[in-house]
């Protein structure tokens, strides 16, 4: 029988492949390191140019490409296939497993020691796997819920505190306004729905000595999943792919007077609405009970495995996610509403972020106090592209009445569990 590498055990062999010569880059003696670097997240050109004017012994040559899920995932994968990717890239939580799971990433632990006490553990093991360290976080992404606070006070509805209150709200604004609805379900975004599960207490996936657990469909997820049903079913959430043109319409008509995201969204309503400014707020995410959050998205940095300039890389992304200086750069563009995932770094993204859209609600207070309540013990799977387009395939069919969100979960257990195996790895429970 072949044998199977374990989840624990994939780091290590991973370890003797990946690395690489970490010098400085080539070119003439004397002349600055030149790093790659490809991402997407709002502000990093002002980070990049903030970078290159004040460092003379390194330069960023910056690559804007399209979101992970929008295709940047697909194209950095092609070229560490192909030998030309680029030193450094922007990988979000979810997917950072996967990419080490495929040899992408380089162990980059001697470089980040110095820097791994900044974090709390529960974010920084988010970029360990095997005890070993592949990526740095940038910024952490508490669950927050956005809501047109004019609307509301006018209509007499109350911010809701819990799910249940939740849905009554939803109630309020569709009789209020036949059309309106309090916030969108997005068949196309899984990742909401992760983090939904992560707040109610859900844990998708974690290892069991050498093998790994998958538990999509746990008794939280499942919770989760019957209440969006019922939402979907009632008719009291619009059902729209998310940063879509219906979705952006919902918004400028008024039919839609809540957004169940996170603090970077802060940003994209700020720069999306503009002609809105004044009408909205935000509160916690909604809880079931007890104030809860979970982490929807966040970027960390990893140093691709053929990268020659591992040493010259760390030090850009030491840089690029805890000086005042580049979190000064990124929330100054005004898109951005980044939330530092070192804490010391807060008070440095609130003064820089202009946030008179929200009636200048002191919101980074709010973010913070988010931030803390994010439940811990989640771990990502180490096949989530593959996860998370196998949910993307199914949620498509909740809108039509083909299936329903507690259905989906149990298909996407099935299929992960078949990805993980395929992938030569131990599933608990599973032969």
């Amino acid at each position: 029988m072949e044998r199977k590498r374990t989840a624990a055990g994939v780091a290590g062999v991973l370890a003797g492949i990946t690395m690489l010569a970490a010098c400085g880059s080539g070119g003439d003696a004397g002349a600055p390191a030149t790093v790659t670097f490809w991402g997407w997240a709002k502000g990093t050109q002002q980070v990049v140019d903030a970078f290159n004017k004040s460092h003379k012994d390194i330069q960023i040559k910056f690559e804007e490409i399209p979101s992970g899920n929008a295709g940047g995932y697909a194209k950095f994968a092609n070229a560490v296939k192909a030998g030309n990717a680029p030193d450094i890239m922007s990988v979000e939580y979810p997917q950072l497993p996967d990419f080490v799971n495929q040899g992408a990433l380089q162990d980059i632990s001697a470089d980040t020691a110095d820097v791994k006490g900044k974090y709390p553990a529960s974010v920084f093991s988010l970029v360990e796997l095997g005890g070993k360290t592949w990526g740095v976080p940038m910024d952490a992404a508490p669950q927050v819920f956005f809501y047109r606070k004019d609307l509301f006070e006018k209509n007499k509805i109350e911010v809701p505190g819990t799910w249940d209150d939740f849905r009554k709200a939803a109630e309020k604004v569709k009789k209020a306004d036949g059309k309106a609805r309090i916030a969108t379900f997005f068949p196309d975004d899984p990742s909401v729905l992760a983090a939904l599960a992560w707040q109610a207490g859900g844990k998708w996936f974690g290892t069991e000595g050498e093998a790994w657990k998958v538990a999509v469909n746990d008794a939280a997820g499942k919770k989760v999943a019957e209440y969006w049903q019922g939402l979907v079913k009632d008719d009291l959430v619009h059902v729209q792919p998310s940063f879509s043109q219906p979705w952006n319409a919902a918004f400028e008509d008024g039919t839609l007077w809540g957004y169940v995201g996170a603090n970077w969204g802060a940003g994209v309503m700020k720069s999306g609405h503009a002609g809105q400014s004044g009408k909205w707020a935000i509160a916690p995410v909604p809880n079931w009970g007890t104030p809860a959050s979970g982490m929807l998205g966040g970027t960390t940095f990893g140093v691709a495995k053929n990268s020659k300039n591992a040493k010259s890389a760390v030090e850009v992304i030491k840089w690029l996610t805890g000086s005042q200086e580049a979190w000064t750069a990124r929330l100054a563009s005004g898109a951005s509403s980044g939330f530092p995932a070192i804490a010391e770094l807060v008070p440095v993204a609130a003064k820089s972020f202009d946030a008179s859209f929200y009636g200048g609600q002191d919101i980074y207070a709010l973010f913070s106090e988010s931030y803390k309540t994010i439940q811990p013990g989640w771990t990502w799977g180490p096949s989530m592209v593959q996860t998370f387009t196998s949910f993307k395939d199914a949620l498509g069919k909740v809108g039509t009445g083909e299936t329903t969100i507690p259905a989906v979960l149990d298909t996407v257990q099935t299929a992960t569990i078949g990805e993980i195996k395929a992938r030569g790895l131990n599933v608990a429970g599973q032969q």
